[in-house]
């Protein structure tokens, strides 16, 4: 793929959500609450089976392309794009918003712009893996085995579930990639959470005026309708993984006797793939005796390793940031494997404060991975909400990443759970003494 040798045009939107280029202006990016110009090295070509969003009430800001002055381009609405998986932002959509401007849906707004007959977006792939590839997914496959398996098993709620409501109603990509019998499988659990995540994808009070994009579950399955499933999974789908914790449901943690159980019954029947744990990380106990029953990995989602950001996030219950460097600590101590799920948002992650924040996170935990994922909300609304004003101090999100790769070599990067293959070969390497 040839490289740009210039920053793209701006794209605007129509009411009608028509797309078209602005060939006076540069697009811009924005880090906060700063837009910024940016250099044709920050772009790749928008990855197929992204999407593009208008931004209704928001105008885009760009360049003069002879004055290089900053413009607001009043005759369109700004746009934004949600990247397929695997891909990490540098800079968000910069706009303008109007008073009366709604709150954006729980997406990710990746800055856009046109150039030569492509759309292109400051961004990098992140991850090599092809599981969630959109053009890969086989939906007539997908309805075949969701029927027959639900079929197979008519009393488990937990894959009647997964397979009506997550992959076919919701199409989730882990969903999708279960009934085509390959990748990882999801075992959502618990229907409770001890977060109040603002932007919480699963559950939004009656007072916001934003929805949640999916329904959680509304149940608590038994040890048998979670290992009727996981265990067929482990045994025949190579580098197979299973993971507990997902969009759909709560915290996992809250289930912990429950997957502990489930567990026990899996590695009694086969030691073939990898056990994971997507968490907020807030049980240390309850995470050692996971391990103890055979959990091969966690990963742990925060917004910032800034308490003060954190805590404004996902308002906690009963729980203290502390925890999450616990429970890291514990599956570290087993030889387990462990991942930040550390969500993306130009201008705070990259902050000068953050990044020596995260270097001594790396250094206290022996965290293992970082999957570089894009926040999904909206960015004015996220200031707002955890009252946060974002410095100028900060280094971009791609120097970012050289920098902690450079610092900690051993660090894996990516946008999804690896395989136990994959796990092993990386524990292997050592990490710097502290």
């Amino acid at each position: 793929m040839a490289s740009l040798t210039q920053v793209p045009n701006l794209v605007y939107s129509d009411a009608q959500g028509n797309i078209f280029d602005a060939p006076g202006l540069w697009m811009s990016g924005r880090s906060g609450n700063d837009f910024v110009a940016m250099t044709a090295d920050d772009f790749i070509e928008l990855p197929d089976g992204s999407d593009l969003y208008t931004l209704e009430g928001r105008h885009p800001i760009g360049f003069d392309k002879e004055t290089n002055e900053p413009t607001v381009y009043k005759d369109g609405f700004a746009v934004g794009a949600q990247m397929a998986p695997a891909h990490t932002m540098f800079y968000l959509s910069a706009f303008e918003t109007n008073a009366n401007a709604p709150t954006l849906p729980l997406f990710a707004y990746t800055a856009v712009g046109w150039w030569n007959g492509k759309f292109y977006v400051p961004a990098i792939r992140i991850d090599n893996d092809k599981r969630q590839e959109p053009r890969d997914f086989d939906r007539q496959l997908i309805e075949r085995n969701v029927h027959s398996m639900i079929k197979d098993f008519p009393n488990n709620r937990l894959l009647k579930h997964i397979g009506e409501t997550c992959a076919l109603t919701y199409c989730c990509p882990a969903a999708r990639n279960h009934f085509m019998h390959r990748f990882e499988a999801p075992i959502p659990t618990s229907p409770a959470c001890n977060s109040n995540c603002i932007g919480c994808i699963s559950f939004q009070p009656t007072t916001e005026n934003i929805s949640s994009t999916q329904e959680r579950l509304t149940f608590k399955p038994t040890v048998e309708e979670i290992t009727e499933y996981t265990i067929p999974h482990l045994q025949n789908v190579k580098s197979a993984i299973v993971s507990f914790g997902q969009g759909c449901e709560g915290e996992p943690l809250l289930m912990w006797e429950t997957i502990r159980d489930a567990i026990v019954e899996i590695r009694k029947l086969t030691k073939k793939g990898s056990i994971n744990m997507n968490t907020n990380g807030s049980m240390p106990k309850a995470v050692d005796a996971l391990c103890k029953a055979g959990l091969n990995s966690i990963r742990v989602s925060l917004n910032s390793v800034r308490e003060n950001i954190y805590n404004a996030y996902y308002l906690p219950n009963n729980y203290k940031f502390s925890a999450l460097k616990e429970s890291i600590k514990v599956i570290r101590s087993y030889g387990g494997w462990a991942s930040l799920n550390y969500f993306v948002f130009p201008g705070i992650t990259d902050e000068v404060e953050e990044y020596e924040a995260l270097r001594k996170f790396i250094r206290e935990t022996d965290v293992r991975m970082i999957q570089w994922r894009n926040f999904n909300i909206d960015p004015d609304w996220y200031l707002e909400k955890i009252k946060y004003y974002p410095s100028e101090k900060v280094i971009g999100i791609n120097r970012m990443m050289k920098l902690l790769k450079e610092e900690f070599p051993h660090l894996y990067y990516g946008y999804f759970n690896p395989p136990i293959e994959i796990i092993n070969k990386n524990l292997q390497e050592k990490a710097p003494l502290v």
